[in-house]
């Protein structure tokens, strides 16, 4: 069942993209309805090619869905959860960092079996 789309795809695609194109210290400066909008556009992107509800990808404060097919979480905290911020995020999704160094950083927070992203990462 493909996810509902509250994030115009072309808008989001345009919001990603100006973020790709800046440097790590001028992606900081962006503005926040940008990385927002960048942020949404790539999680719901995540949901529509990794359909499911196993593991629950946290970006705060901009977003989060969930994705990875699985067993169904319905109550409370969800058993596997992923949590991280928005610039690592976007340099997850957008390719300029793995899995596994994102992981290296110690800014991300995964808990559980199935809180693993790199399968499914780079979006772009």
């Amino acid at each position: 069942m493909a996810i509902k789309r509250r994030i115009d795809p072309a808008e989001g695609a345009r919001a990603l993209g100006r973020w790709i194109e800046t440097d790590e210290a001028e992606a900081a400066t962006l503005p926040r309805p940008l990385i927002a909008l960048a942020v949404r556009y790539t999680l719901e992107e995540l949901a529509s090619r990794a359909e499911g509800n196993s593991v629950e990808v946290r970006v705060p404060p901009f977003g989060v869905t969930q994705c990875i097919a699985g067993p169904r979480h319905t109550r409370g905290t969800p058993p596997n959860v992923i949590e991280l911020p928005a610039q690592l995020w976007l340099a997850l999704a957008s390719g300029k960092i793995g899995w596994e160094a994102a992981l290296a950083t110690g800014k991300v927070s995964a808990s559980g079996l199935r809180a693993d992203l790199s399968a499914e990462l780079p979006l772009v």
